[in-house]
């Protein structure tokens, strides 16, 4: 089962208690785990901020004709990640795949307040942001997340990443207060960050 599998169901109430109990259990039996286990909380919180940051580049996307899906820019991020990840020591392609997951929450975010908004005109933005500003936050935001990647590398490879990340999206979700779409929008950002599958107990 992929880390994805699992990520979505655990965000809701009602599974959230035995996760993060899951996840607590195997840190404490790992020497070494509580470093660990605060480097892949450090991956989802930063994924979280770009996931919110989401919510301005909709307001800056909207009535005007700037697509959602924007190929040439995402060859852009994926290609200075790409390099910002060489530069720093971490590993170019797993940098990438992640931020390709990175990129398809950002377009959940937008995609769910376009129909938000289509649903009733008057919740829509009545200011547009500078779309320039707000992607100036973005990459921002993706040198800090390029640089726990790598800082991150033993944690992601660890057996135990998945249950760990899945606690640490958890207490990001909650410390954040995240709603619905934005819970999605983190599960979406987050499945390649483990190298592991998941194996449950039992």
């Amino acid at each position: 089962m992929r880390p994805t599998d699992v990520l979505r169901p655990v965000l809701t109430v009602a599974t959230a208690a035995a996760v993060l109990a899951a996840g607590a259990g195997g840190a404490a039996a790992e020497p070494g785990a509580q470093p660990s286990h605060g480097q892949l909380r450090a991956l989802a919180g930063l994924s979280a901020d770009r996931v919110l940051v989401a919510d301005r580049v909709a307001a800056a996307k909207w009535g005007t004709d700037s697509p959602i899906d924007d190929p040439a820019r995402e060859k852009q991020v994926l290609d200075a990640v790409a390099e910002q990840a060489r530069e720093v020591g971490g590993d170019p392609a797993a940098t990438s795949r992640i931020f390709r997951d990175q990129i398809e929450a950002s377009k959940v975010v937008q995609r769910g307040l376009y129909r938000r908004w289509q649903a009733d005109p008057s919740s829509a933005p009545t200011e547009r942001p500078d779309l320039g500003k707000v992607r100036l936050e973005i990459n921002r935001i993706n040198g800090e997340l390029v640089r726990a990647i790598a800082a991150a590398t033993d944690a992601r490879t660890a057996p135990s990443c998945p249950p760990r990340l899945l606690a640490g999206a958890l207490a990001t979700g909650h410390q954040k207060r995240l709603d619905g779409l934005h819970a999605v929008a983190l599960t979406r950002a987050l499945p390649s960050v483990c190298e592991t599958p998941w194996t449950p107990a039992g």
